[in-house]
């Protein structure tokens, strides 16, 4: 590719709303979310029939936003289908966080029955994504209220992701101290964010994020790299099939980097809607 054609393919990338990019990150975000599900299910073979439902969600999802993803690039119109994907999402999200907590905390009722269920955090990423798709439906995109919310809806995100790091490493009672530096990222990402999401206005702040989440992808490849080296290389006698499933999840510290990705759309919104307004 000559250099002339490179440049004329950054400015139409350059030119494409953010709006474009919220669609596309949805749909590889419910597909991909079907296989990291189907692979935690395999813990216990699928036992309830239920536990196809988000599994067979994510397969069907994306086929019904595909078709609507050309037409975004001129802006999201408010659609059935889409407004249908993202209830449906919200709903199942939902009714997973109650399905995890039922097999331990509403048992027992205590500490250790939260800490070893299912982890009810991880269905709630239905939830962000079902809540971004109707974000583009039902508020006036490519504005700075609109910008706020995906900045918003970040920061739920990582919070709750430092609720997710806390419960999974207490389980092994964080033994090693590289542990923690997800909790910390965590919890760095979400304050960071809620500053901007009440004062966008303010550059240095919006700069100082921006390098947050740089540090917040880096987490997240980091995280990725040693869950999936511990799953390689602890016990050996097993499979790969069993390490994969019963090890470290693998693909949970991507979910720094996918957040960090999508607050960064967010803090570019924020950026073309200040340039945008008469004497800026």
């Amino acid at each position: 590719m000559s250099a002339r054609s490179a440049g004329t393919w950054r400015r139409q990338l350059a030119r494409l709303p953010i709006a474009f990019w919220i669609e596309s990150f949805v749909l590889l975000n419910l597909g991909f979310l079907g296989l990291d599900i189907w692979i935690a299910h395999q813990a216990n073979a699928f036992e309830r029939r239920v536990e196809w439902l988000p599994v067979g969600f994510s397969v069907a999802a994306p086929l019904l936003l595909a078709p609507l993803l050309a037409a975004a690039r001129h802006g999201v119109k408010r659609d059935v289908v889409g407004l249908c994907v993202g209830g449906a999402s919200v709903a199942i999200g939902v009714l997973g966080m109650l399905f995890h907590l039922q097999s331990g905390f509403f048992e027992q009722q205590t500490l250790h029955g939260l800490v070893y269920a299912a982890p009810f955090v991880a269905p709630l990423s239905y939830v962000g994504v079902g809540l971004l798709l109707l974000l583009n439906r039902l508020e006036p995109t490519e504005t700075l209220e609109w910008a706020r919310w995906l900045l918003f809806l970040a920061a739920a995100g990582f919070a709750g992701n430092l609720g997710l790091s806390l419960l999974d490493h207490a389980q092994n009672g964080f033994f090693r101290a590289s542990e923690w530096l997800s909790v910390a990222g965590a919890a760095f990402g979400t304050s960071f964010l809620v500053c901007v999401v009440a004062r966008p206005e303010r550059l240095a702040l919006r700069r100082a994020t921006a390098w947050v989440m740089a540090a917040e992808a880096i987490i997240g490849l980091v995280g990725f790299t040693l869950h999936v080296h511990a799953d390689l290389f602890s016990r050996p006698a097993s499979s790969l099939t069993e390490r994969l499933v019963y090890g470290a999840p693998a693909f949970a510290p991507l979910l720094f980097t996918n957040l960090a990705g999508l607050a960064a759309l967010g803090l570019l919104s924020v950026e073309r809607s200040l340039a945008s307004q008469p004497g800026s």
